[in-house]
């Protein structure tokens, strides 16, 4: 009973965190002429891939419209520093919890730096919106941005902490929930009178869940034995496994291919430049050249990203340190080497399912001439699909672990 009591006081302060944390959002920084603005950047294609995971927070310039974006970005930012230097990865290593809390607090720093660049970005971004623009004002929006940001990324930490965990994962789970409705104003036909329509969007959907459910659930066991088992006749029955997921990355490699990709489409729009104009024009003009290029940009990131998460070489050495062995793979190099070829197709199936999600709303719109999941982002499903299931997870092992305590007691 108690530890009930304990997950819905959990429950309790995730949503009421999660509910301040878009309340803010509508809070608009003064000075901007907000309509003027709005109709500017409907159209723009950055913007609006931000809007996904700020829950709208560009299109209003609220005080918590950078949301978790600065923190997300510096966790990256951490994450490649570690593996860059010797140092900060001695420190994960070796230092336990004391060195944990040291890389979190270089996120931290790194999130104010981060959310600074932004806000100044921003301040500059929207001066032909503004009522009076000057070097107060910019001051005054870059406080209250930054500000803005540091409470949000508080707040994750409140709900990975004290809530049910995945704070951050939750807050862009939240804000990707609350643009769906404004995404799907797109719209122009009217389903109610179409039945074929009605059957092939709701199919699309449940097949692009399907296949999400797949690349965030799929995993290849590789079997390890210890030295313990060896000679024993029920060894194969009680070994362990080392379990390798088919997506790594999780859904971060479609996030940073779908940003590089529509990095051109901003150029093109906001470039003076003929010459780079027409290269841009030529390549989004040509859709087979445009799927080539972003397939490839998302195989690059899923390698990129699976090389951060996985380190071959210090599973070896645990393996050995354990006493384990993958059956038939000597320890040392040849370890690595099997654990690296098996991390490598995973990775190249992996990033192919994930263009495959990525281009669902293409392969529909070639079939029925009709954009149908326009405004069903599918970087956005895999998003909800995964924050879903981890969520679903942990709640699942909260409520496990109180059973076996009844169960004990």
């Amino acid at each position: 009973m108690e530890k009930r009591k304990k997950l819905i006081n959990k429950i309790a302060i995730t949503l009421g965190i999660l509910f301040i944390s878009r309340i803010g959002i509508f809070i608009p920084v003064t000075g901007i002429n907000q309509t003027e603005f709005a109709e500017s950047i409907s159209q723009n294609t950055i913007v609006n891939f931000l809007n996904v995971f700020s829950g709208g927070g560009f299109s209003t310039i609220g005080i918590f419209s950078l949301g978790i974006i600065p923190y997300i970005n510096s966790s990256i930012i951490t994450q490649l520093l570690v593996k860059i230097l010797p140092s900060l990865e001695e420190i994960q290593k070796n230092d336990g919890e004391i060195g944990k809390q040291k890389i979190n607090q270089i996120t931290r720093y790194l999130t104010v730096g981060w959310a600074i660049i932004q806000s100044l970005s921003i301040g500059i971004w929207i001066k032909p919106y503004t009522f009076s623009w000057s070097i107060n004002f910019v001051l005054d929006l870059v406080v209250a941005l930054t500000t803005g940001s540091v409470i949000i990324m508080w707040f994750s930490e409140i709900i990975t902490e004290d809530g049910i965990g995945n704070g951050a994962s939750l807050i862009i789970f939240q804000n990707i929930i609350s643009n769906i409705p404004k995404s799907l104003q797109v719209y122009d036909i009217n389903i109610q009178q179409n039945f074929t329509i009605i059957m092939l969007l709701f199919i699309s959907c449940v097949g692009i869940l399907i296949i999400n459910i797949l690349i965030q659930d799929s995993k290849r066991k590789i079997n390890i034995i210890s030295s313990k088992q060896i000679g024993k006749e029920e060894r194969l029955r009680t070994q362990n496994y080392i379990p390798l997921k088919l997506n790594q990355g999780g859904v971060m490699p479609i996030v940073f291919a779908s940003a590089a990709i529509a990095l051109p489409q901003y150029i093109l729009i906001n470039s003076s430049n003929k010459i780079l104009s027409q290269i841009l024009n030529a390549i989004l003009s040509n859709s087979l050249l445009y799927l080539i290029i972003y397939a490839i940009f998302i195989v690059v990131f899923s390698y990129f990203y699976s090389s951060i998460i996985l380190n071959t070489k210090d599973i070896a050495e645990n393996l050995q340190k354990m006493s384990a062995s993958i059956p038939n793979i000597r320890p040392g190099e040849e370890t690595i080497n099997y654990l690296n070829k098996i991390i490598n197709k995973l990775t190249f199936i992996g990033s192919i399912f994930m263009f495959i999600i990525a281009q669902f709303p293409l392969i529909i719109f070639k079939i029925t001439h009709i954009n149908l999941l326009q405004g069903l982002g599918t970087t956005s499903l895999l998003i909800l699909v995964g924050v879903a299931i981890d969520t679903a997870k942990q709640l699942q092992t909260y409520i496990i672990s109180e059973q076996y305590d009844n169960i004990m007691e």
